[in-house]
């Protein structure tokens, strides 16, 4: 399955990755290669919107581009017309279609970034093929996209596939989204930093066994209910975590999910590279454009 595939398109976009620590942007050509990359890094920010907008006006200029993807950590309302990233304090509510479209005179268009990242899973990545699957991000944060039958699920407001505000441990640690016990909180980076007091890279055997069967417990309890058979992870925890990671990953989802359709399941890794992001936040730019 190939939701928005890079040659395809005739045109160059301006596309732009906002995650909980930087804002990666860079223009890309129709063939999928990079021209112009910047990055800003969130923390040396106290006016993150007017300092993105600096960055992207000087990569935009002079550069035959029809239209900005944009991939951005959640929540947001529908199509990006504001966001609220949980770890991006200083956005909330803020206008970021609006804001960048004004400010580059462009067509903007905005999906979640984890989101984003499954149309780049579809076209190029692991999912090439594929008519159903989950793609997941298991990394500082938690988060997803979801395609059946050749569709990225959108929902009422546009944020579906939130998968790491499921919950996997009832009654568990207070998430930032105030729920407790969701994958998120238990299982990223920043809650694996917060309950063995050490980085991930340093996890013990049993740490990433245990984060690897809470990922997939979410994942059965998601194929159970949709009707897919292929989970596609990428972040720096569960590729860092290796085989622990996926071995109990798959233990995990094959022992909650036992319904007969989902008897082949499987959680593999992700085939992106580091430049997954990017490329899915163009094919944003592109499936919009075409829409």
């Amino acid at each position: 399955m190939n939701p928005s595939g890079v040659t395809e398109h005739v045109t160059s976009v301006l596309a732009v990755d906002i995650g909980a620590t930087k804002v990666d942007a860079a223009v890309v050509n129709p063939d999928g290669r990079f021209y112009r990359r910047s990055r800003l890094l969130l923390a040396d920010q106290d006016e993150l919107g007017s300092a993105m907008l600096e960055m992207l006006q000087r990569i935009a200029a002079g550069v035959d581009v029809v239209a900005v993807g944009v991939g951005c950590a959640g929540p947001m309302s529908n199509h990006g017309e504001t966001v609220s990233p949980v770890n991006i304090a200083q956005w909330r509510e803020f206008p970021l279609r609006e804001t960048l479209h004004q400010g580059l005179g462009l067509e903007v268009y905005v999906e979640g970034d984890a989101r984003s990242l499954a149309l780049a899973e579809g076209a190029v990545g692991a999912a090439t093929g594929d008519e159903s699957y989950l793609s997941m991000v298991v990394s500082s944060g938690i988060g997803g996209g979801m395609v059946l039958n050749g569709r990225l699920l959108d929902g009422d407001s546009g944020n579906a596939g939130h998968v790491g505000h499921l919950t996997v441990v009832p009654g568990g640690r207070l998430c930032q989204c105030r729920s407790r016990g969701c994958l998120e909180a238990e299982a990223s980076g920043i809650a694996i930093e917060a309950t063995t007091g050490k980085p991930p890279r340093e996890a013990d055997r049993s740490t990433r066994q245990y984060v690897g069967a809470l990922v997939g417990r979410a994942v059965g309890t998601l194929a159970s209910v949709l009707d897919f058979t292929r989970c596609y992870v990428a972040g720096s925890v569960a590729l860092g975590f290796g085989d622990d990671f996926f071995e109990a990953a798959n233990r995990a989802a094959r022992e909650i999910s036992t319904m007969p359709y989902t008897s082949d399941l499987r959680i593999a890794r992700s085939k992106l590279d580091a430049d997954g992001p990017l490329l899915g936040a163009a094919l944003v730019g592109w499936r919009g454009g075409d829409s």
